[in-house]
């Protein structure tokens, strides 16, 4: 661990004014005097916050506002499917009829019927244990995973992901200073015996439903055998689900969470997917022992989610339209899924290795033996395609020769575009290879 960075505050002082009784400023300039003081003051960093890096896609999708750059890059849902007009009916109903409520200060667990909304929506999903009770409305599923790694992790203690797993969740987990240990898996998921080595983990976080970065889906068999072998060695399991809704040939398996005992599981899940991001809005299903210290490690982030973004959410969707909607996204994203899967058919069909996705915003590509990623993004980003390296999606070393492609905020136009100058780009590297 290096030592804590010193920064040092600019040699500035505030300005000094003086004044005639009254509050009349003396003298003719209005130029303000500085103090002659030596500002000495320092800022030293917590040991944490060396463990706190950039994120990688934020800063490559910098890349990607050059005028003419197709963007593959970015895991953003379409503004298409936003909702826009539900949404402003919802927030003029809500400021109608509760608008002292909506504006005030909250309860930190979340707006009471839209932690009802959340527990039966699990329900159906085969979550028998779903009860409003262990529901916490977080901002975004994002804050759900930092307040699990804030109250689950301490210096050194392990903590299990597969290989490679969502890039935001290592950030999320990486302050709170765990030993990250690889997953061993296939192309079905983490295998079960792999829960042997990961005894004694805080827990195991998982992405069951079209992965991020990878897009695999587990199947039922390998859910069950992971739930069996997480049990057998005593690891808790941390569900993630953001994705699960957007399924294109078929529903996702039942969850993790519906197959685990109550107590064994913990399960997150997001607004942002099936209405807007900018929404902020996610949720934590926690067993009994953990929820209380959850509530606390929520007070002291954000006192609560904002007020008005739940209440918005709930009045739209109490009557069932995310039965209406997510169909439009799932049949507008399958479009773009099928327009990349023939686009890389045509184009990267002797170049690269992939799985077509049953679901989710990505695509992952396996490139040669040899080829670095991200080495080859600002050759791509020059012919005018950009893309995510996927190498930071590994806990440890490797994936240097992986890739990930999103599809949903792209035209099947501009994926044939961007995908054939994506295969011109990997061409040109080969053959300085061989």
């Amino acid at each position: 661990m290096n030592d804590p960075a010193t920064l040092a505050a600019p040699d500035a002082a505030g300005p000094v004014a003086s004044h005639k009784p009254g509050g009349v400023p003396s003298g003719h300039s209005t130029r303000p005097k500085r103090s002659k003081v030596n500002d000495m003051t320092t800022w030293t960093l917590a040991q944490r916050a060396q463990r706190m890096n950039p994120s990688v896609i934020r800063e490559i999708l910098k890349l990607t506002e050059q005028p003419g750059v197709i963007s593959l890059a970015g895991g953003l849902p379409s503004p298409d499917t936003f909702p826009v007009e539900v949404l402003r009916e919802a927030s003029a109903r809500v400021l109608r009829d509760s608008p002292r409520e909506a504006l005030q200060y909250a309860a930190s667990e979340g707006f009471g019927p839209l932690r009802e909304w959340v527990a039966q929506q699990l329900k159906s999903q085969g979550i028998a244990h779903a009860d409003a009770q262990r529901v916490l409305i977080t901002t975004g599923s994002q804050q759900g995973l930092d307040l699990v790694g804030k109250v689950m992790i301490d210096a050194g203690s392990r903590v299990a992901v597969e290989s490679p797993t969502y890039l935001g969740a290592l950030q999320a987990f990486a302050p709170y200073e765990p030993a990250v240990e690889e997953l061993p898996g296939d192309d079905d998921g983490p295998r079960p015996e792999s829960f042997a080595k990961a005894r004694g983990a805080r827990f195991a976080y998982l992405l069951p439903n079209f992965q991020n970065p990878s897009g695999r889906c587990l199947s039922d068999a390998r859910r069950d055998a992971i739930v069996a072998a997480a049990a057998e060695h005593g690891v808790p399991l941390v569900e993630d689900n953001p994705y699960g809704e957007l399924w294109y040939d078929a529903p996702p398996p039942a969850p993790l969470a519906a197959r685990a005992s109550a107590d064994a599981c913990v399960y997150l899940g997001s607004f942002s997917k099936v209405l807007a991001p900018g929404l902020r809005l996610g949720f934590v299903l926690a067993p009994q022992a953990l929820y209380a210290k959850l509530l606390q490690a929520k007070q002291a982030a954000d006192l609560h989610t904002p007020a008005f973004n739940q209440r918005i959410v709930h009045a739209v969707i109490e009557n069932g339209f995310l039965e209406q909607h997510i169909p439009t996204i799932r049949a507008r994203y399958k479009t773009q899924r099928d327009a990349m899967q023939a686009s890389l058919t045509k184009h990267l069909g002797g170049l690269a290795k992939w799985s077509q996705p049953r679901g989710g915003m990505f695509f992952w590509l396996e490139l040669p033996a040899g080829i670095d990623a991200m080495a080859l993004l600002p050759e791509a980003v020059a012919r005018g395609v950009a893309f995510v390296p996927g190498a930071p999606f590994f806990p440890g070393a490797g994936g240097a020769n992986t890739l990930r492609l999103s599809f949903v905020t792209v035209s099947p136009e501009q994926i044939e575009t961007g995908i054939a100058a994506l295969a011109q780009t990997l061409a040109e590297a080969e053959k300085r290879a061989a």
